[in-house]
């Protein structure tokens, strides 16, 4: 059997991956220092827990993060296999690091502490709670963590109908409700308010963490023909580990046969199909199109949870009242 040509994944798109988890994890520490703890406000997360930490004993958020992620680790390994949790492990390294490094410009420049000024609690609360979303998003979509609740969530996820954003937000709220209760302040008025700029971010950064890693986990459909169908089809199967059929064609005017590659994919795959096409047989014919939902066989699972009754004896009719 002749040797197939298979284009392997380049190790620029593993750098990659790191690069945008490094880059989601450097805007995740750089929301929470120069944002949310000058106000003392509590996020959600192992960090939200580890704030709460602080702000009453005083132990810096990094030491605290780092600790609790060593147990949640187990269970992502458990779970979540083991790439998942490379990265993940990676994440919580690389975001011990930055929430340490962020300190020390604290005691550098102390003054950099409140960028948007003091009496600016909201608008602080709305910038860093983009900033937090936009940094989970990215490592989520480089199938990574940041590591504490993202783990919980990932997993709640994988068995559940229920979204990364709305599993953090349910874990995130109770975090943010005991803060009310745990974090000394002047009056009631002054904890109420920090509950309700809590619950400020867990809306912003949920419903932008949501936006942007569903719409790249939407799925698209592939009709590819080539000569060099063969090698596609192996390629997908292999590498993309997605199914494929081929449907039988013939070529109008040629009167030829070939076969017709189709499958089902990540949008986050395409571009990668897309080149390897290109190296198999620059001159297939490929068609693209969206898909609105792909239930099982490598996609979401088909998550019902009303029962319907698929008896094929029942019949129809015997509900209806015949007038005599």
């Amino acid at each position: 059997m002749a040797k197939r040509f298979i284009p392997r994944p380049t190790i620029m798109s593993e750098v990659k991956n790191y690069f945008m988890i490094t880059i989601g994890l450097a805007f995740y520490a750089f929301a929470w220092n120069f944002f949310m703890a000058p106000y003392t406000f509590v996020t959600g997360g192992v960090t939200g827990i580890c704030a709460i930490i602080q702000y009453t004993t005083g132990i810096p958020i990094q030491y605290s993060y780092f600790s609790i992620n060593l147990v949640l680790i187990i269970i992502a390994i458990w779970q979540l296999g083991l790439r998942f949790c490379i990265k993940t492990i990676y994440a919580i390294l690389i975001l011990t690091l930055f929430l340490q490094l962020f300190q020390m410009v604290f005691k550098v420049y102390p003054d950099a502490s409140v960028i948007l000024g003091p009496d600016k609690q909201l608008e602080s609360c709305i910038v860093g709670s983009i900033f937090t979303g936009l940094g989970l998003a990215f490592c989520f979509l480089s199938n990574g963590s940041s590591g504490g609740v993202d783990i919980i969530a990932a997993i709640v996820n994988k068995y559940k109908d229920v979204s990364f954003g709305r599993a953090m937000l349910y874990v995130d709220a109770c975090i943010v409700i005991s803060s009310f209760f745990i974090i000394p302040t002047p009056n009631t008025a002054m904890s109420l308010q920090k509950v309700f700029y809590g619950f400020i971010n867990l809306v912003i950064v949920n419903v932008s963490l949501d936006y942007i890693v569903n719409s790249n986990r939407q799925t698209v459909q592939f009709f590819i023909f080539s000569n060099k169908y063969d090698d596609i089809a192996y390629y997908i199967t292999r590498r993309l580990n997605r199914g494929v059929t081929l449907l039988d064609s013939i070529g109008y005017y040629s009167g030829k046969e070939s076969k017709v590659v189709t499958t089902i994919a990540r949008v986050s795959q395409a571009n990668q199909l897309l080149s390897a096409i290109k190296q198999i047989d620059p001159n297939a014919l490929v068609s693209q199109s969206k898909v609105m939902a792909v239930y099982g066989l490598g996609f979401d699972k088909i998550k019902a949870k009303k029962k319907v009754n698929i008896d094929n004896n029942v019949d129809v009719n015997t509900d209806k009242k015949e007038n005599v």
